[in-house]
């Protein structure tokens, strides 16, 4: 019995980190040959360990994951137009962030960087639809499907 779980952990393991892999080279890929949109963004690794590893999560859910980037990108983009690259707009930023994805019942804790690279790296509200939203969206559809097929 035990092994029989602990093969079951191992395929479990193996599935969800061949499920990141596939998913962040695709958005990789279409980074690296289309030249004018960025499709990469740091906080997508921390959000495919959750919808890979731990797909169960409330915080891995596709409402979460899609709406809480979208939140806190606008935050970041938001605070920006308003007071700047500074301290207080990057904190004030994240707070914001963190106040809409608590009232929305959206929260996806890696879209908490959103608000950091939007404020410096001095994005328009564009950033909010290329990568992040685009981004998201592929996530969790790649994530569904993947899931689906495994049945998890």
């Amino acid at each position: 019995m035990k092994f029989k779980n602990l093969l079951k952990n191992y395929q479990n393991v193996l599935i969800s980190s061949l499920g990141a892999f596939l998913c962040i080279f695709l958005i990789a890929y279409f980074n690296s040959v289309d030249e004018t949109n960025i499709w990469l963004i740091p906080p997508f690794g921390a959000s495919l360990v959750l919808v890979m590893a731990v797909h169960d999560s409330p915080l891995a859910q596709p409402r979460n994951v899609f709406f809480g980037h979208i939140l806190s990108a606008s935050s970041g983009v938001f605070l920006f137009y308003l007071l700047g690259n500074s301290p207080i707009s990057i904190s004030l930023a994240l707070s914001l962030a963190i106040i809409l994805m608590m009232i929305t019942k959206t929260i996806h804790p890696p879209a908490g960087a959103n608000p950091i690279i939007a404020i410096l790296g001095a994005k328009s509200f564009e950033f909010v639809i290329m990568p992040v939203a685009t981004g998201a969206l592929f996530i969790v559809i790649f994530a569904f499907v993947y899931n689906k097929i495994w049945k998890r």
